[in-house]
């Protein structure tokens, strides 16, 4: 009989295959990455040397594919200056090579509880491509320059070669700013680095000002991280939001609105991120009017900005659970062709016009398509991709991100199936996080895990809390059904 993180495994490789993506590399992508040396380092007028500046990563702690770096500047008058360097992957993954070809067929990196499918090989997204600590590595960077008051009123692109100074994690930066830890270790090591930490804090937290009083929607989202002891999964718990997440959100997504009008100033087609008003208003209504607020009576990001805001401050133990609902209710983003000149829908979420994915080249193929555009454009060259293509692009990549996030969930509810196995009988506190004619799912807290309501889900909908039963567990289906207790 297979052990239980076996079994898990080939779950998650079943289900790759089953949603139309690849667990493995080809034949052909093998050979070619044997081929593949070291880092390319081009050199020439265009390409600027900032191997001089305190550049950091801030990521997990156990990531490796690191796709940017940022540096803080100040200016006169109380501006800063941010720069986001982007790792160069196109200048190891070429178009249409049989490495491009698997990261075109997935699109995404997929992360499992189980496993990772990288969509390029670890070779490449861990190292030769990824913005490692102290190594020179080629990049893209996004030059801007941000006023005291939060406003970022003027960006550049350009190609430089950059050096990562200090490799930092989420959470011990976080600790440090938030004042309940020491400086990192690697942050102390490097002259003037603390500073520089606090200051791109400063930036971010203006930045986050800005966005929210443009109706930037200000959500808590519990996402489920893996806890393994030794090869044995003990935990499903939740990865929790802090500032040092903060500081690289709010800097990406400054940095994809950079991008996605620098393109459109070059007058190039590109790829744009979208998410459309919510269909679903009407629930977002009813569910601010049971917390005691009002909404208008069609979607106003402002507005519903707004009510989170004041519902984080009066709620912030019950404020997942309503972000969680909010969220579902919102449907999800997908990718869009933009030609030039032509009006596109905006980020109802984040509440900006101009908006692209260009940061995680490692990690997502619509960022590596738009470094091929930017590159094309600081070169003077034609788009590397037709608009037809573009537009074939943007529906293949919202797909597959869609089937990755099936994958990611299944796998997930699989893990929690067999933490929940022997717990048959037990009652738990849950809320709905899904309401259709397909039924309706609830969630629990611990181990963080969705599973479906199979008696007593009558007049229900998303959003509503209520005391549940587990009664049946299906580690291979991923399946926990739940009975209603009150």
């Amino acid at each position: 009989m297979e052990d239980r993180t076996s079994q898990l495994k080939n779950i998650a490789r079943r289900l790759m295959r089953e949603h139309g993506l690849e667990p493995d590399l080809s034949t052909a992508a093998l050979e070619q990455l044997r081929t593949i040396g070291a880092a390319p380092l081009a050199r020439g007028p265009g390409i600027r040397d900032l191997r001089h500046l305190p550049w950091c990563s801030i990521d997990n702690d156990d990531s490796r594919d690191l796709d940017q770096l940022s540096v803080a500047q100040p200016q006169g008058g109380g501006g800063v200056k941010i720069l986001v360097a982007i790792a160069d992957v196109d200048a190891v993954v070429q178009v249409s090579a049989p490495l491009d070809e698997h990261a075109r067929t997935n699109t995404t990196s997929v992360y499992t509880a189980a496993e990772v499918f990288p969509m390029l090989p670890e070779r490449l997204s861990t190292d030769l491509s990824s913005l490692a600590e102290d190594q020179e590595r080629l990049s893209l960077v996004v030059d801007m320059s941000v006023t005291a008051a939060g406003a970022v009123d003027a960006s550049v692109v350009y190609r430089a070669v950059v050096v990562n100074r200090a490799k930092l994690a989420y959470d011990a930066v976080a600790a440090w700013l938030e004042g309940r830890g020491p400086p990192p270790a690697r942050a102390a090591s490097v002259s003037g680095m603390d500073q520089q930490l606090r200051i791109q804090d400063g930036v971010a937290q203006a930045l986050k000002r800005v966005r929210r009083e443009q109706g930037a929607l200000g959500l808590t989202i519990l996402e489920a991280r893996a806890i393994y002891h030794g090869s044995a999964l003990t935990d499903l718990r939740p990865d929790e939001d802090n500032r040092a997440k903060e500081l690289i959100e709010y800097f990406m997504i400054a940095a994809n609105t950079a991008v996605a009008q620098f393109l459109e100033r070059h007058r190039y087609a590109s790829l744009r991120r979208v998410l459309r008003a919510p269909e679903r208003w009407g629930r977002i209504v009813e569910l601010a009017r049971a917390c005691g607020a009002s909404l208008p009576a069609t979607p106003d990001a402002r507005a519903l900005s707004d009510f989170l805001a004041g519902r984080e401050r009066a709620a912030p133990e019950r404020f997942p659970d309503l972000s969680l609902s909010i969220v579902k209710l919102l449907g999800s983003a997908e990718y869009v062709r933009k030609r030039p000149g032509e009006a596109v829908q905006g980020h109802f979420g984040l509440a900006v016009d101009d908006y692209t994915h260009a940061t995680a080249p490692n990690r997502r193929f619509p960022d590596l398509v738009t470094q091929r555009l930017v590159k094309a454009a600081l070169a003077g060259r034609p788009s590397p991709y037709g608009e037809e293509e573009l537009r074939e692009l943007a529906a293949h990549c919202t797909e597959q991100e869609g089937n990755a996030a099936k994958v990611e969930r299944q796998v997930h509810k699989s893990a929690a199936a067999m933490l929940l196995e022997s717990r048959t009988g037990a009652q738990f506190d849950a809320m709905v996080t899904g309401a259709s004619d397909k039924g309706v799912w609830v969630r629990i807290l611990h181990p963080l895990a969705e599973g479906r309501l199979v008696r007593g889900f009558e007049a229900l909908d998303v959003g509503d809390p209520v005391r549940v039963q587990l009664v049946r567990t299906d580690v291979e289906r991923g399946h926990i059904d739940f009975v209603r207790v009150r």
